[in-house]
């Protein structure tokens, strides 16, 4: 009873291996290659296969979704004799499963290869500072040669970045050195336009504060002038409404002299010659009471016979 007990167990093991190996689940966004004695057979897609036990075997499993792979720095030498690392990403899609796994050994380190090749073919045609404000050129001539040359490999290239170019040292040195004094001389581009700019507004409103000061001016001198004017209009419309005769006249004259006298620099006085006409009026109108007595019977500065208008020199009165 043993032995069979042993061959029946031993039946239901191979049994059981043989539905694992007839079975074969594939995961969604993969494939499978499947090989018959070393053939290739067929490829199998996402979701339940049956393949044959002990004959049919996975080859490969491939994921089929899109991968990123980045590459190490790179010495690359530029068209003027510098050396620069630059650091690249590939974004990639297995396209054909069969032909990924057997037109190339290894597809990842072909691309590898052909990036590092392809771009120092594109680099040393270029100068640095070309190289370094290139990235979409370099990105587009390096992504339009990986897709031409992988695409018989079933792999198809969707986007190809440069992460970094770096420099030597003593470049970058020099190039911080070069824009820090290309941003120091804008710093003082942008001071000397901001002085400028200060001081012809500062003029401009210096200017128009003169010209708002002389026209303020002006009409002060023009409204002060009129009003002078309508002063002067207003006493001889009043004089004239009086009706003021020489007696009037020159009793406000003999009322002005003490003025006229105040000051040490009183020393000339101009006497109107119808002035005497109207003191002596008054004169003759008052009888007895002669005003000019005190002043030997003259006005000052009026002698017989003179002119319209006579001057003399008057001492300063203490």
């Amino acid at each position: 009873m043993q032995p069979i007990i042993i061959v029946l167990i031993i039946l239901v093991v191979l049994v059981f291996i043989a539905l694992i190996k007839t079975i074969q689940v594939i995961p969604q966004a993969s494939a499978a290659i499947v090989e018959r004695f070393g053939r290739y057979t067929r490829t199998l897609n996402a979701g339940l296969n049956i393949v044959v036990p002990f004959i049919d075997s996975i080859r490969n499993r491939i994921d089929l979704r899109e991968q990123v792979v980045p590459f190490p720095p790179q010495p690359v030498i530029t068209q003027d004799n510098l050396v620069v690392n630059i650091d690249t990403v590939i974004y990639y899609q297995v396209t054909d499963a069969r032909a990924a796994t057997y037109e190339v050994a290894s597809y990842i380190q072909a691309i590898e290869q052909l990036t590092v090749t392809t771009l120092r073919n594109i680099i040393g045609g270029m100068d640095l500072e070309r190289t370094l404000t290139s990235r979409e050129e370099i990105n587009a001539a390096l992504r339009g040669v990986l897709d031409e040359a992988t695409g018989k490999w079933g792999i198809r290239v969707n986007r190809v970045e440069l992460k970094a170019i770096e420099p030597p040292t003593s470049i970058q040195d020099s190039m911080e050195k070069q824009m820090r004094a290309d941003r120091d001389k804008r710093a003082a581009i942008l001071t000397a336009e901001g002085i400028r700019q200060s001081q012809i507004l500062t003029a401009e409103g210096e200017k128009q504060s003169a010209i708002l000061r002389a026209e303020g001016e002006a009409k002060a001198a023009a409204l002060k002038a009129e009003g002078e004017a309508q002063a002067i209009r207003t006493v001889f419309e009043s004089i004239h409404a009086g009706d003021a005769d020489q007696k009037l006249l020159a009793y406000q004259y003999l009322q002005m002299l003490p003025k006229i006298a105040e000051g040490d620099a009183n020393k000339l006085w101009i006497v109107p010659s119808e002035i005497g006409d109207a003191l002596k009026g008054l004169s003759g109108a008052m009888g007895s009471f002669n005003p000019m007595a005190g002043m030997g019977g003259s006005v000052p500065g009026q002698q017989k016979g003179g002119s319209a208008a006579e001057r003399r020199e008057q001492p300063p009165i203490d």
